[in-house]
Parts: C-alpha cells; structure tokens; sequence
C-alpha cells in the first residue's frame, strides 16, 4: 500500500452555538485541509495511470467538488440552533450559508468531509487521513484505524 496526500485551502466562517468563549461569535478561518488516500499503484502498461495509485487530479476534482467549491467563502451555522435564524437572514442577503445538523467545530468538519470523500473514491482506493489546520497552530485529524 502507498499513501499519496493532497493540500487543500479554503476560507470558511462559523459560529458556534452555546460555546462559552470567544468562538460563538461569527468568524472565519483559512482552513488547510490535507487528504491522505491509499492504495496500490496500477500495474498495467496499457492503462494510462500506470504506477499510480490515483491521479492528483482525479482527487483534486473530488475534493474541490465535495468540500473546496461548496465551502469557500461560506459561513457554516448549526441548523439545529438559534444559528438558524441567523442563517435565513444571511441568505436572504444574499450570503452563502452552509448549515449543518452539527455544531461546526473542526472535529465535526473533520467527520462530515471524511464521510463524503469516502463516498466518491474509486474501488481499491481507500481515505487513510485527513488533517484540517483550523489555524496555522491548530488542526485535528481523522485517521481511518481509529475507526
């Protein structure tokens, strides 16, 4: 097995419903999300992958499709809060808004991109870890054998 990752950043803004600190406020951060996929690489002259588990830009057209395009310059709120209101306001406005049925912190990001990257991923290639950097201090992983 091989593991291949790839880098990915967007800007995001939430808001934390309930917290007791600073991060209930509505703010944003540049998120640098690192996607580690594995598998064997293909072993086949005829196929134009030859060599490779997966082509980078297969897995940047996923990711940028699941998690880049529909997150960037969003604000993610918690559909199951008073942050929904909030949300409805915004749209009306014009803003995008992203809501979740989870109180979006980087650990329920984390589980959420995991679930749709997984989903997308050809046969025999397998989502090993992600990493999201919520600062450029601060990150949490997922990591598929702690599963």
């Amino acid at each position: 097995m091989i593991r291949l990752t790839k880098i990915f950043t967007f800007e995001t803004a939430h808001a934390l419903w309930g917290y007791d600190g600073k991060c209930k406020n509505v703010h944003g951060h540049s998120y640098k999300l690192y996607v580690t996929i594995k598998g064997n690489p293909i072993d086949d002259i005829h196929n134009s992958k030859n060599g490779m588990v997966m082509d980078f830009g297969d897995l940047k057209v996923i990711v940028n499709e699941l998690i880049v395009d529909p997150f960037d310059h969003a604000i993610l709120l918690n559909s199951n809060s008073e942050h929904k209101r909030l949300g409805d306001t915004l749209i009306k406005e014009g803003h995008k808004v992203i809501f979740t049925d989870y109180q979006p912190t980087c650990e329920n990001m984390l589980s959420d991109f995991a679930l749709k990257i997984q989903s997308r991923l050809p046969q025999g290639i397998f989502l090993a870890k992600l990493k999201l950097y919520e600062t450029e201090t601060s990150y949490g992983e997922w990591i598929k054998e702690d599963q």
